[in-house]
């Protein structure tokens, strides 16, 4: 092997012990890309339905923060990242969950952004498998665009629709309070 590529392998492999952070087993990058931001994980926490842990979930903000309202109503570039853990999440179960954390998000109003609910929701239809990763990455102007193990999947626009989408995980009415905590770094 020439020096270079053994430089580059040593610098890669060095490059992920560093900058990863394990929660349930996965490790969580300590910053994501979004576009031309660089975010850094606030916090992360593990998704448990019927005990069994379906996800990890991480938020990435431009800077830390603890403070939920302000970060819901934050116009600034954010992320949350879904790495699925169980093979009992599937597109219909994750497209039911979601539907039903958008209601609890907006106390159930979800009229005026059904049309972006249902369009955000259909990224689960190409099916769920164990190991996916979901970049959930807000862009102010542009909205929300999804991505599925590194290959974009769609954008919905407004700051809105992010307010509900995040609401899910860190609003008033989280699926699960010790992971809302946990994403918040408290």
């Amino acid at each position: 092997m020439k020096k270079p590529a053994i430089i580059f392998l040593i610098s890669i492999l060095t490059a992920t012990a560093i900058y990863a952070r394990p929660i349930g087993g996965i490790n969580m990058p300590d910053t994501l890309k979004a576009e031309k931001e660089t975010l850094v994980l606030n916090g992360a926490g593990i998704r448990n339905k019927f005990f069994v842990d379906v996800y990890v979930s991480g938020l990435y903000l431009k800077a830390k923060n603890n403070n939920a309202r302000a970060i819901l109503n934050a116009d600034e570039a954010m992320a949350v990242r879904l790495h699925i853990t169980s093979s009992i999440i599937n597109g219909e179960r994750m497209a039911k969950a979601t539907n039903e954390g958008f209601e609890k998000s907006t106390n159930g109003n979800t009229a005026p952004l059904r049309t972006r609910i249902d369009q955000f929701i259909a990224v689960f239809n190409s099916g769920i498998k164990v190991n996916d990763v979901y970049d959930i990455i807000y862009i102010p102007g542009e909205g929300i665009k999804v991505y599925k193990n590194g290959t974009y999947k769609s954008t919905t626009k407004g700051l809105d629709m992010k307010k509900a989408l995040f609401g899910i995980w860190i609003g008033a009415k989280p699926p699960q309070a010790d992971m809302k905590k946990a994403m918040l770094g408290l």
